[in-house]
């Protein structure tokens, strides 16, 4: 009997012995492979736009061109999340001499608002009012940012007409509707058919689903499109379609204004900059919490010896996990826009805070949500899209842009083609309560006039000296910073290719809820050792798409996240 009975005392020892060990054994699996080229690189998360940017570059023209020329016909081929109806964030990397900025086009909330504009008649938020309605809608930003980054940094050989006529052809002839906007499109029907003038677009006058290979026409769009062309980025904002844009928001039960439209202005910021190992992170600033924190992740991280834990280690995602929680702590209470309030970018990027955060980790021991508290930071001294393009110069852009949920609202602008967002349900509609993607805030991001919703968007590049050497980004609501701090550590700390850096199955932790999301091919022995650890772990279905590109001094190496069915890479 005792030795039955040691025997059932080692036995947990034992199996977590050779968990570990195999853990750290278990080969990465590719489910991708990188393009390769010498004089151009183009990722997105749709082929037809792919296409249209390497034939910018082929034709001389900068990467900042080749992402304008995408962005816009993004908006007619991908109008999931692909936008002028929405808004976003730009980094643009000038080779010459070595320039890094950021472009903020994020959307803002009409003059009207107030900071109980989301709050039923019992004071508590109410979510329909944040997403369904015109109260949710944003003025949009899209326009405003590419047209700002072609006038700024274009390379002066393409007028934006020129940019935008392929948008337009695409618009006017119609495209084919393909598996992945078939999809979108079924599991989106309830939004779409809400309004009329969205139906009447986007599905049959029956009211069914246009099928697969169906040609899609958008000639209200191609107007709106060709009149921007013709007369110039302000056309939006100002005249018969910024009228129609607020008019239609207002019969949707918003406070948009055609004032509000015109008002809008694309705003330059300075990148964020961080370090990990012997590289230098760039990443967006507020409004956007997304460089703050992955900055903040990668700070923490740096602390530890991942590397000969293994990928699949539980122990490494363990200290991983740890160190998200922190952050997104952190995001609730500083972040927000920066016009508004003050947020202390500073502290929270530095690394003397960083590591009075990794005292805190237990490597035995989660800790529970409710034990982590936000600072105290040092004094001052899921539908969106990415892509990332590189030039024959080394000059790049990684842009990422969207309409918050899948077709934003759904409603159409009546007259304009134009699919308008439901951004404003990244503000916190009261302190505490949680957004369509479980994210809370406080008062820092409450609504307010003119104001800007916090983002978790995080266009990256990261540099080894003056060298680039990765145009990464993601989209996927609250998981895109952990998303892409994923993607960083499988390139450094255990040295994957590209390919298997973005392809490697990923872990995500917000704070609140509490609980640990992995995608289905986290191996069960690294779920096995996190539960011991104290987690919760929930799987998700797999989330984001990184469409990134790693340069080397041989080529240039781009992957399109295997997790989307449509994604793209193209060079030459």
């Amino acid at each position: 009997m005792s030795y039955l009975l040691a025997l059932c005392c080692l036995l947990p020892l034992a199996i977590q012995a050779f968990a570990q060990t195999a853990a750290t054994t278990r080969p990465a699996v590719a489910r991708t492979q990188a393009v390769i080229a010498q004089n151009g690189m183009v990722v997105t998360e749709d082929g037809r736009a792919t296409r249209v940017g390497v034939e910018i570059l082929k034709r001389g023209g900068n990467a900042v061109d080749a992402g304008v020329a995408i962005g816009f016909a993004m908006a007619v081929t991908y109008p999931t999340a692909g936008n002028i109806g929405g808004g976003g964030f730009m980094l643009v990397r000038l080779a010459k001499n070595n320039q890094i900025v950021a472009i903020d086009y994020r959307e803002t909330a009409p003059a009207a608002a107030t900071k109980d504009i989301f709050l039923n008649l019992l004071g508590e938020a109410d979510p329909r009012k944040s997403r369904d309605e015109g109260l949710a809608i944003g003025v949009p930003g899209t326009v405003a940012g590419l047209a700002l980054a072609h006038q700024k940094y274009g390379s002066g050989k393409f007028t934006l007409a020129e940019l935008i006529a392929p948008a337009i052809k695409f618009a006017r002839e119609g495209i084919l509707v393909d598996a992945e906007l078939a999809d979108s499109l079924s599991k989106s029907k309830p939004v779409l058919e809400r309004w009329p003038s969205t139906a009447a677009i986007f599905l049959r006058t029956d009211r069914s689903l246009p099928l697969k290979d169906e040609l899609l026409v958008q000639r209200d769009l191609a107007d709106t499109l060709e009149t921007i062309a013709q007369e110039g980025p302000r056309a939006f904002y100002e005249g018969p379609i910024a009228q129609a844009i607020a008019g239609s928001v207002r019969r949707a039960g918003g406070i948009m204004t055609a004032e509000d439209l015109a008002r809008y202005q694309a705003v330059e910021r300075a990148p964020v900059r961080g370090s990990y190992h012997e590289y230098d992170i760039y990443s967006m600033p507020p409004p956007s919490a997304g460089g703050v924190h992955l900055i903040q992740i990668l700070n923490i991280l740096d602390g530890f010896d991942l590397a000969p834990l293994g990928p699949n280690s539980g122990q490494a995602a363990h200290i991983k996990i740890e160190a998200m929680k922190m952050a997104y702590a952190d995001r609730a209470k500083f972040l927000g826009d920066p016009e508004k309030v003050k947020v202390p970018v500073a502290g929270l990027i530095s690394k003397t805070y960083a590591g009075e955060l990794r005292k805190k980790i237990n490597p035995e021991r989660a800790l529970a949500a409710a034990d982590v508290a936000a600072g105290p930071v040092p004094a001052e001294g899921d539908h969106t899209t990415h892509y990332s393009v590189v030039d024959r110069d080394g000059n790049a852009i990684s842009n990422t842009y969207t309409l918050n949920l899948r077709f934003g609202t759904g409603l159409v602008a009546e007259g304009t083609g134009v699919l308008l967002n439901n951004e404003l349900d990244d503000f916190a509609a009261k302190p505490g309560s949680p957004n369509a993607f479980g994210l809370i805030g406080g008062t820092a991001n409450a609504p307010g006039p003119g104001k800007k919703p916090l983002s978790s968007m995080a266009p990256t590049f990261m540099m080894k000296g003056r060298d680039l050497v990765l145009v990464t980004g993601s989209p996927g609501g609250s998981r895109i910073i952990s998303t892409v701090a994923n993607v960083i550590v499988n390139l450094i700390d255990y040295r994957m290719s590209l390919a298997d850096a973005v392809a490697a199955p990923r872990i995500h932790h917000q704070w609140i809820p509490d609980e640990v999301r992995v995608e289905p091919e986290i191996p069960a022995d690294m779920v096995w050792l996190l539960e011991r650890r104290g987690n919760k772990v929930s799987q998700s279905p797999s989330w984001g798409s990184a469409n990134s590109i790693l340069v080397t001094q041989k080529n240039l190496q781009g992957v399109a996240d295997p997790r989307s069915r449509g994604a793209s890479a193209e060079g030459f």
